[in-house]
């Protein structure tokens, strides 16, 4: 253990030591609700463009991203650093391999993170906004005693399970369709985005 712990804080596994120490210190305040886990999403490194997506690492959140740099980063430099005192190396020698392990590392890192990165960009990537337009054609419950062409409203189920209670309208003014009462079905069928109510119809059953 003591072995191990010094080879912890020998260059360059050190320089990775205490951020992977920020890192475990960062996801546990997580954990306890301390802190969000978004909390470094305003960091935009580079000039013009994020950092991490120069380096391929973009589409998940930047926590993610540095904590799979830091993590694989110190890996690579304690897998270094054995190696370099495996073979004896001493003295301005040990140095300049320090310096190597470093490169390799980071190296390392990026290439090992960047193959993590790839199949969760599918699990971090935003969906669209839902839009009012995406309730057309879909069917609803009438909640209010009747829909007409200035009052009503009606449960509607949306895609993802969830559902809502929207204002709704029905009649001549629109066009012409069996009036509508509470517990009937209707089909949304035009949406009115200056009045935000939904234009509904009588489904077959009714």
């Amino acid at each position: 253990m003591a072995e191990f712990l010094r080879l912890t804080v020998t260059f360059p596994t050190a320089l990775f030591s205490f951020a992977l120490l920020v890192v475990v210190g960062f996801w546990a305040l997580v954990l306890v609700g301390g802190v969000e886990a978004d909390a470094w999403e305003s960091v935009d490194i580079g000039s013009g463009s994020n950092g991490f997506d120069a380096l391929g690492l973009g589409g998940v959140p930047v926590t993610v991203a540095v904590s799979g740099l830091v993590g694989l980063g110190w890996f690579a430099s304690l897998v270094g650093t054995v190696a370099v005192e495996a073979v004896g190396v001493r003295g301005i020698a040990s140095v300049a391999a320090g310096f190597g392990v470093l490169v390799v590392a980071v190296v390392a890192a990026v290439a090992g993170t960047r193959l993590v990165v790839i199949p969760l960009r599918r699990v971090f990537r935003d969906s669209p906004a839902p839009s009012h337009h995406d309730f057309v054609g879909r069917v609803c419950v009438v909640r209010t005693g009747h829909v007409d062409e200035e009052f009503g409203q009606a449960e509607l189920t949306a895609a993802d399970g969830s559902s809502a209670v929207i204002q709704v309208r029905c009649g001549a003014i629109h066009t012409a369709t069996t009036p509508l009462r509470s517990g009937d079905s209707a089909i949304v069928y035009d949406y009115d985005q200056a009045a935000g109510t939904f234009w509904v119809a009588a489904t077959e059953g009714n």
